[in-house]
């Protein structure tokens, strides 16, 4: 049986991170590297190891370095999200998903104010 190790799952989390972070979905994400949206679900559990030249094409769809995917890789394993990791890529997903720039605008004023007061 072949189980993904720590490093594969890592690296799918961080694709994951920053294909939220973009306001992309999966199947988005899937069309752009040319993938069913089941692989690119899988790439992103970790399940299904990503190719080196996969990685490149999703790095440049992405717009990041390829380093990008391995980064805190020593500190922290791609499970170990914590509850304010999650709301903040929620929060990254339904801004994006905002498309009045006004609201967009006055909800960022509002979490400048809000990080203001201590």
């Amino acid at each position: 049986m072949n189980r993904a190790n720590d490093t594969d799952k890592h690296v799918g989390s961080r694709i994951r991170e920053r294909r939220i972070m973009l306001g992309l979905s999966q199947q988005q994400m899937a069309d752009l590297i040319g993938v069913t949206y089941q692989q690119a679900h899988k790439y992103e559990r970790g399940i299904n190891r990503i190719s080196a030249g996969r990685l490149f094409e999703i790095a440049q769809v992405l717009g990041v370095p390829v380093g990008f995917f391995y980064e805190g890789l020593d500190n922290r394993r791609a499970s170990d999200l914590n509850a304010r990791q999650r709301m903040c890529l929620e929060l990254a997903r339904n801004f994006t998903s905002i498309t009045n720039e006004r609201h967009q605008e006055a909800l960022s004023q509002l979490a400048r104010a809000l990080a203001a007061e201590d």
